[in-house]
């Protein structure tokens, strides 16, 4: 029997394993796919977004559209300013507000993709 411990041992090397460094380094798209606290912080900042832009939208469109049956009501007889407003003068502003919408709703997508990127 050896008379020191310290001769038995034998010291077992590997290939260096990749540690993940948590000081100093988050990853915001970690933090959502694990459905943390702080992710779900970053999902909700997101949809509070893109319902901030549809409340707006709506806003928009019930002051464009919702006059229309007052002023219907208020001239009768006038047949064609019915089809002139709903067929010609309604839908360049409907197109333009979709527009926008869609515009506004995908860069608040880029923004929170920036937002969560790695690097």
């Amino acid at each position: 029997m050896p008379a020191d411990p310290a001769e038995r041992r034998v010291t077992v090397t590997g290939p260096p394993r990749r540690s993940r460094r948590t000081s100093g380094y988050y990853r915001p798209r970690t933090e959502i796919d694990e459905q943390t606290t702080l992710g779900h912080t970053y999902v909700r900042s997101l949809m509070r977004s893109q319902l901030r832009v549809a409340l707006v939208v709506f806003a928009v469109l019930v002051l464009l559209v919702g006059p229309l049956p007052l002023v219907f009501a208020a001239a009768p007889e006038a047949r064609r300013l019915e089809w002139l407003v709903l067929g010609f003068c309604l839908y360049a502003p409907l197109i333009l507000l979709a527009r926008w919408y869609v515009r506004r709703v995908e860069r608040n997508e880029e923004d929170f993709v920036r937002l969560v990127e790695d690097r």
